[in-house]
């Protein structure tokens, strides 16, 4: 509660025994103590009754509500997260499931229309632009 070590508790433990002295230390103490849990009395009864105004003005069935309804389930973002989730697991390199022989004759037949498309173009040489010849220079 207040963050206090064992060597600050030492300490003060010494300080009190040195200032207060050793006949009136326990006496000291004991009204500390008492002091203490009436304290901590004080506040429990404090938010004990934060609870039950809370309670009666229905606030709690209000956060409740409204705790609900943007939850990531009622938003439907769970299912999102699980997509997402699933689409950095998954691998292109493996195949989800084998090609069947009508998807691999169209896969074929793919890259043979691509490869003609791009055959002509190699095979015909570009004509070089004339460059001119040396007529006019010295």
């Amino acid at each position: 509660m207040f963050d206090i070590g064992w060597s600050e508790l030492l300490l003060i433990g010494v300080v009190s025994l040195i200032v207060v002295g050793p006949k009136d230390l326990p006496a000291m103490f004991r009204t500390l103590g008492r002091f203490t849990a009436k304290a901590r009395a004080m506040g429990r009864e404090f938010q004990r009754a934060m609870d039950d105004a809370a309670k009666e003005t229905g606030v709690k069935e209000t956060a409740d509500e409204l705790r609900n309804m943007t939850s990531r389930k009622s938003l439907g973002l769970d299912a999102l997260d699980r997509a997402a989730e699933s689409f950095e697991k998954w691998d292109p390199a493996k195949a989800s499931r084998p090609k069947g022989p009508a998807t691999q004759a169209l896969a074929d037949r793919k890259a043979a229309e691509k490869a003609e498309r791009t055959a002509p173009a190699r095979a015909e040489p570009r004509a070089e632009p004339d460059q001119g010849s040396d007529k006019g220079t010295a």
